[in-house]
């Protein structure tokens, strides 16, 4: 006989429905949400369910991060942590304080950013062996792109003939995937696991609970990526991994060896701005011999879309540079000719970063069904007139990046991630990042960029159900409770704000999110009706 349905009902609280605005009732059935209102209306519909007292909380779909990686986030919080380093000679000394209590294989950090210290200069390998005597080290840059690594790990590794080698420099390239794998070989199963936990704690503590593992051959390798599919925890891990194929008969095989939900993620088109491999079509400012790199050729993104669409899977690649953007552009709508557009757009295949992407080319994807996966906080990073991005592509080029109105303009559907560690999971940080973009234009109001958190990422991830990712009934209970302050409707200054902010549109108010306010803080993390976070 089967237990008796258990029903919550949530009262006392704000609750983000846009079936009912005013709600500040809801009750959850077995893990789904079953109605959404008033107190009153709803302690009488549900006399014996259990009262939660929300205490005045604000109550709103859980968050997806659409980009992430989640052991490489874990070692951040377990190990080295370098970013917001202000020199060289600071990240150096974390590492030495690092190596004095740690007799871990690797000594692994990351998120080193000399675009933002006063002398530019990288760390180099000898500065790793000053350090480190001996010692197996390897250091990220921010972007992930590059790291300094020391002697012992180069010679693990052996990258001396490949591309993006030099002998004292950060590696890139071919040569930085050699000392990556050789790095990740050093780490334990027991290293990997604890780094695992404190990652997936680290999203569900935020208000996340579920997360889209991008991994691949040359990023985590596939121990890893297995044993985070099986690893059991609340918050959901899509797993996409990032390896071309050729064939549908290929895509069959490699999702089955490897337990992906998709091939895709970071499957890489090309590389970063930072480490100057994002492709481009003209020469970097700031080193005009170079125009990035670039991993695949048109007719090879163009084989691995045709054979996944055949397949039936779900492709995506890493898209960063204008050349990359171009690239992948031709080779959908080569497949698009082939296949026919509706085909293609029966997958939901992925583009990740597409930071350069125009409003042209979003225009094409768009109708074939691909969806941008973007990072906001990048701009917030590397944006505006002293930003990175000027540096490296000139004030011209940097202002059209991560141009998420424009591209949302077209209809491609948009879904917010972090990429971390390249930079933190804090969602609230990221939406304020995408509404305040440094290009005038190029931001998105607050509720579009709430539901590229939620709603889009849920159908980023193949979940086009219509109710994933909000608190209407029929919903999986999925969300968050947050102590908020004040909460506001906001739109761009045009006649759609004067309708969505007059309280008889009935649109559901979300926090503040102008410069300078404080984020939400988090009480409570459900996913499917079961508790992954609770402070």
């Amino acid at each position: 006989m089967s237990p008796a349905p258990h029903t919550q009902l949530l009262v006392g609280g704000r609750i983000y429905s846009a079936s009912a605005p005013d709600a500040t009732s809801m009750a959850v059935t077995d893990g789904q949400i079953v109605w959404v209102g008033a107190e009153r209306p709803g302690r009488a519909l549900h006399p014996d369910a259990e009262i939660v007292d929300l205490h005045g909380a604000f109550v709103a779909p859980a968050f997806v991060d659409t980009h992430v990686h989640v052991t490489a986030h874990g070692l951040d919080l377990t190990g080295l942590d370098l970013t917001g380093t202000a020199s060289r000679e600071e990240t150096l000394q974390r590492l030495r304080e690092h190596a004095a209590g740690c007799d871990d294989l690797v000594l692994w950090g990351h998120g080193w950013d000399q675009t933002r210290w006063a002398d530019e200069t990288a760390p180099t390998t000898a500065d790793l062996d000053a350090a480190a005597p001996g010692r197996a080290v390897y250091l990220t840059r921010v972007d992930a792109h590059s790291a300094a690594a020391s002697t012992a790990l180069r010679a693990a590794a052996d990258p001396a003939d490949l591309p993006g080698y030099h002998p004292q420099q950060p590696l890139t390239a071919a040569a930085h995937h050699a000392v990556r794998g050789a790095a990740r070989a050093l780490l334990t199963p027991a290293q990997r696991a604890r780094a695992r936990a404190a990652a997936l704690d680290d999203y569900a503590a935020h208000g996340i609970v579920a997360v889209h593992e991008c991994g691949g051959p040359d990023i985590s390798g596939r121990d890893d990526f297995t044993e985070l599919l099986g690893t059991d925890h609340g918050v959901q891990v899509r797993g996409y991994w990032g390896e071309a194929v050729a064939t549908a008969e290929q895509a069959g095989a490699l999702l089955a060896v490897t337990g992906a939900h998709g091939l895709g993620g970071d499957l890489f088109v090309d590389g970063a701005f930072g480490s100057h491999t994002a492709w481009l079509t003209a020469p970097y400012t700031d080193r005009r011999d170079c125009c990035g790199t670039s991993y695949l050729t048109v007719e090879e993104i163009t084989a691995h879309v045709r054979a996944c669409t055949i397949a039936g899977v779900q492709a995506g690649f890493h898209v960063i540079g204008d050349a990359a953007a171009a690239a992948v552009t031709a080779a959908f709508a080569a497949v698009a000719d082939d296949l026919g557009g509706p085909a293609v757009a029966a997958r939901g295949h992925r583009l990740e970063h597409a930071e350069t992407l125009t409003v042209a080319q979003a225009a094409q994807l768009g109708r074939w069904g691909v969806i941008a996966s973007m990072q906001p906080v990048f701009d917030a990073l590397w944006g505006g007139p002293d930003g990175m991005y000027v540096t490296r592509l000139g004030a011209d080029r940097a202002a059209g990046l991560n141009n998420f109105a424009g591209i949302a303009s077209t209809g491609m559907s948009l879904a917010f991630g972090s990429d971390s560690p390249v930079t933190a999971a804090r969602p609230w940080s990221m939406l304020r990042a995408a509404v305040h973009h440094h290009t005038a234009g190029s931001g998105i109001s607050p509720r579009a960029a709430f539901a590229a958190a939620t709603r889009g990422a849920w159908r980023a991830g193949g979940v086009r159900d219509g109710l994933a990712g909000t608190l209407d009934p029929g919903a999986p209970a999925s969300y968050a409770v947050w102590e908020a302050g004040e909460l506001v409707i906001s739109a761009p200054k045009d006649s759609v704000q004067r309708w969505s902010t007059d309280p008889r549109s009935r649109v559901a108010p979300l926090p503040d999110l102008e410069p300078g306010t404080d984020d939400p803080v988090l009480v409570r993390s459900v996913h499917r009706g079961r508790i992954v976070y609770d402070r």
